[in-house]
């Protein structure tokens, strides 16, 4: 499985915080990978740090072969990388439409505005919000506004889509919604990064984990042989959501080994 992104010992300080030490993974092409960590791990810094929102001091990051560090957001855009915020915040003067034609425009290569607004469309049927389209941005619930973040994200034809929480906030219904929605993306071959508090979300969705702590990646792998990590239990998980997952996974297995 050829490599969409290499990340080489990325550091990054603010002050006296070391905000990521010497960072290193790499996503393989069509992967949902989740990103997982206590607040103030590291995790959306790592993410601006891809983007281009924030320039490392020291290490790299590849994207499709190519050394992209230096790059400003709206090259990451324009490359294939697209992220959400975990803040979301559309364009309050303009309409669904508009936010989302916008992303069309001026990352995802439409080549006039009526191309774009046609290629909006497309992104808000798929998200649920086609009904919305000429609202204004600012009118929609919480749980759209999220779907409106995704469009956009969509709209730039992303390789990679960075998610940075975008369960937060929704009830227990909402979130299904939202897993499904993921699903389908990456069903579409977009490679996902997740970060995510949520550990039902990343148990559901991801093929890998990673797991960063004070700026450090203590941990990365499958998901079952992560959550055992007693590094990984100690920092973030604790040892009760531990103790129900390893029974809820020995029960899983004993109903399989019956049935078969």
């Amino acid at each position: 499985m050829p490599r969409l992104l290499e990340v080489n010992g990325l550091n990054k300080r603010f002050g006296g915080l070391h905000a990521t030490r010497d960072v290193s993974f790499c996503l393989e092409e069509g992967e949902i990978v989740g990103l997982i960590g206590p607040n103030g791990a590291g995790k959306t810094t790592l993410v601006n740090l891809i983007t281009g929102i924030v320039r490392a001091d020291t290490g790299s990051v590849v994207f499709r072969g190519r050394d992209v560090t230096a790059q400003r957001p709206w090259q990451a855009a324009r490359g294939g990388l697209a992220r959400t915020f975990q803040i979301v915040q559309p364009f309050p003067q303009m309409t669904v439409l508009e936010n989302v034609s916008a992303g069309a425009l001026f990352a995802g290569h439409a080549a006039s505005r009526a191309q774009a607004e046609r290629e909006a469309m497309e992104h808000l049927e798929f998200v649920g919000l086609a009904a919305e389209a000429h609202r204004p941005a600012t009118a929609l619930t919480l749980p759209s506004r999220k779907r409106l973040e995704l469009a956009k994200s969509l709209a730039m034809r992303p390789r990679l889509l960075l998610l940075d929480e975008v369960n937060a906030g929704l009830n227990t219904a909402e979130i299904g919604q939202a897993l499904a929605l993921m699903r389908a993306i990456a069903a579409r071959g977009v490679t996902i990064l997740l970060i995510e508090h949520l550990m039902k979300v990343v148990m559901s969705l991801s093929q890998r984990i990673l797991v960063l702590h004070h700026g450090e990646l203590i941990a990365q792998g499958e998901p079952q042989a992560v959550i055992q990590d007693p590094r990984v239990v100690d920092a973030y998980l604790g040892s009760k959501f531990a103790a129900r997952q390893a029974a809820h996974t020995s029960q899983y297995v004993a109903t399989a080994e019956e049935q078969a």
